[in-house]
């Protein structure tokens, strides 16, 4: 079985998914897969991919010992958990197809509530099968790769993060991309016992209750995204945040900043905003300028730039955010969330694959990203629509 239990998913699904139920149990929204890996025919995996939806769909259920342990996070309200033993992933909200181009079509279409955990299974499923059809080697040998690359980011960090005044910190964030669920948590295991003061968690919520580990994550950008449809869109990315502090009132404090662009997030995220969450999240753009306007903009409403956190989670590989860590460190507090580079870092290339929200309540809905490739709407006179909006709104 290549998803293990509903809880082998990414923290943020369950925060927003709550989120949901509390304000927009009625929300209708639409999902659609792009696989950002140019050249790759995915039509070879396809029944192996349905197969794998099918079980899922039909065998996942939580379980008492699961609901338990959510219930034991500060964050998860007894309302949540008591609707989650009634979730199941319903098969009905998944059409999967391939055409002849060799592209995978995945469209999640349903209540958002009953849709929103779809996204991290699903992706994990098509990196699963077609990283394992890659292998070149031996399975044993392609494990030994695969540990070696592990245990040179091991020594990499011993080596450069011994300075502990301003600590090296970073996450796993690499569940919808990894090359199995044993091989995220065999790396997990390893970096437990090698670097446990570095590694302070994971995205991944079954890993973290197994392990004892912090599970780590607040909102994606689906749930910025929806408020365009929700709410005025000149309005949308302020509401967010204002009905994410609504929800958790100060806790799960990390607001993602590249929805609409750095230049509108940072209008949106004024000095209530600034002082109420912990720090922000940086996921497109150039992560050295995105630190540098980051701390400016605490600066000039007079916070101090050490009370607050940026969490670097673009791309990351373990030398890249060390690179950043001795940047920054000593003016912002500083973490990383590293993904593929830790979970499926082989003698292959990884997919890039994404599932992204397209609609809510039947209109068109996107992110503008600080990175050329990562913007995805199906409609591009919203997409147009959109960026005039915000740049009137930052610029007057």
């Amino acid at each position: 079985m290549i998803i293990h239990s509903p809880l082998d998913n990414d923290l943020y699904k369950f925060t927003m998914m709550q989120a949901v139920l509390h304000q927009f149990p009625g929300a209708e929204v639409e999902y659609r897969f792009k696989c950002r890996t140019e050249g790759v025919d995915l039509r070879p995996y396809f029944e192996k991919i349905v197969g794998a939806v099918n079980t899922m769909c039909s065998e996942l259920r939580f379980t008492y010992e699961e609901l338990d342990y959510l219930s034991s996070l500060r964050f998860i309200k007894p309302d949540f958990v008591q609707f989650l033993k009634l979730f199941r992933f319903e098969r009905e909200y998944v059409w999967l197809g391939a055409n002849n181009k060799g592209e995978l079509n995945i469209h999640i279409k349903g209540p958002w509530l009953h849709t929103i955990l779809f996204e991290v299974p699903m992706l994990a499923i098509v990196s699963e099968i077609y990283s394992k059809s890659q292998e070149v080697a031996r399975l044993s040998e392609s494990y030994h790769e695969g540990m070696n690359r592990l245990t040179d980011k091991i020594k990499l960090v011993r080596e450069n993060a011994g300075w502990q005044k301003f600590p090296f910190l970073f996450a796993d964030f690499g569940t919808r991309r990894r090359r199995s669920f044993e091989w995220q948590l065999s790396v997990l295991q390893n970096l437990k016992a090698s670097i446990p003061f570095n590694l302070v968690g994971t995205s991944n919520v079954l890993l973290a209750k197994e392990m004892g580990l912090t599970p780590i994550g607040t909102m994606a950008h689906e749930w910025i995204q929806a408020h365009q449809a929700l709410y005025r869109v000149a309005d949308s990315q302020f509401m967010a945040f204002e009905n994410w502090a609504k929800e958790y009132r100060g806790d799960l404090g990390i607001a993602l900043s590249d929805t609409i662009g750095l230049d509108a997030f940072l209008h949106d995220f004024d000095m209530y905003f600034a002082k109420l969450f912990d720090g922000t999240r940086q996921d497109s753009g150039n992560p050295y300028d995105y630190g540098c306007r980051m701390i400016d903009h605490y600066k000039a409403m007079k916070i101090d730039p050490l009370t607050k956190t940026i969490v670097f989670s673009d791309g990351l590989s373990m030398a890249s955010a060390l690179e950043l860590w001795k940047a920054f460190a000593g003016q912002i507090k500083l973490s990383f969330g590293i993904g593929t580079n830790l979970t499926n870092d082989f003698n292959y290339k990884a997919l890039q694959i994404v599932l992204k929200m397209v609609k809510c309540n039947g209109q068109p809905v996107a992110k503008l990203s600080n990175s050329p490739g990562k913007t995805m709407c199906e409609d591009s006179d919203y997409l147009s629509y959109l960026r005039t909006t915000f740049d009137r709104r930052v610029h007057g």
